[in-house]
């Protein structure tokens, strides 16, 4: 079961767990991918004493454009936008935010304002500006520049979900899913608005669509500021088929706070799917303001 709160833009679903007055902590998906990847990580952080709240991202069904006239538009700082305005809408100034891929940038860009301490998952800030990869980096992201051509954004329209799949079965060791969990997770895929925003968050991303007007400020701020000071943690998969160890090498430089960086052995790029029980453990020890201890923590 979900709820629902209605904000400028969207009527956001969302999950909730744990109680009301406990210290609030923003669980924000990735793509392709839902909500339900917090399945493993909700109930044992709220049975901590947290008030979790795990929104599903514009574009992802259930959560809906109340407008139909608002651009489709998906870029990080929109998205960040969407949080804002959901947070306002809960009356909620002070949380933490733990962001999956796509959240994982999102939550950066919230960190830039509001929030006391960031988790990123799989994908490193783009504090700075995100610059050009390198070959061996953009080989990877053959996606990105596959839906900036007009026959790419043709066959992601004809096939959105086939589309996701190639990610679920090249990103995580073979055999990681079974098909009824990426089945439920494809049912937010479905609606009219993902394959829209999805094109513009990757376009936007590098030049080739403008960002939401609205997200413009937020977008320059996020591109000004070249590093934060809240407490920090990375979470990367050691086999990542998408952004592996090696690309998120230097993301200590981006956060002068307490900062650590952890790999999970085996895992992919799906580590709240993959590794539920080993991530919550992190999660709550870092929530706590606990040692987090890992051999790829920041260098001394």
């Amino acid at each position: 079961m979900y709820k629902q709160v209605d904000t400028e833009l969207l009527s956001v679903a969302y999950r909730e767990r744990g109680p009301a007055d406990g210290p609030v902590v923003l669980l924000l998906h990735g793509w392709p991918d839902d909500a339900t990847t917090w399945d493993g990580v909700l109930q044992p952080l709220a049975d901590a004493g947290y008030r979790v709240l795990a929104p599903w991202l514009r574009g992802f069904s259930p959560t809906t454009f109340r407008q139909p006239d608002t651009p489709r538009t998906g870029n990080a700082a929109m998205l960040a936008l969407d949080m804002r305005d959901f947070l306002d809408a809960l009356g909620i100034d002070t949380l933490s935010v733990i962001g999956h891929d796509w959240g994982s940038n999102i939550g950066e860009a919230l960190a830039v304002g509001r929030i006391s301490r960031l988790a990123q998952l799989s994908t490193p800030p783009r504090l700075g500006g995100l610059k050009t990869p390198p070959f061996q980096h953009a080989q990877l992201q053959w996606y990105h520049w596959f839906q900036a051509t007009k026959r790419g954004q043709e066959a992601v329209k004809a096939d959105p979900i086939g589309f996701a799949k190639i990610m679920w079965d090249n990103w995580s060791p073979k055999g990681w899913y079974e098909q009824a969990t990426f089945d439920k997770a494809s049912l937010s895929w479905r609606n009219p608005d993902f394959v829209p925003v999805t094109l513009h968050s990757y376009q936007a991303r590098w030049d080739e669509a403008e960002p939401d007007p609205r997200s413009r400020p937020l977008d320059d701020q996020v591109k000004a500021t070249q590093t934060l000071s809240l407490p920090a943690l990375y979470v990367q998969g050691a086999v990542d088929g998408v952004n592996p160890p090696w690309v998120s090498e230097s993301v200590h430089e981006k956060f002068t706070g307490p900062f650590t960086r952890v790999i999970l052995p085996g895992v992919g790029h799906f580590p709240s799917r993959e590794a539920p029980g080993q991530l919550t453990q992190y999660l709550l020890r870092f929530l706590a303001d606990q040692p987090v201890t890992d051999q790829s923590s920041r260098p001394a």
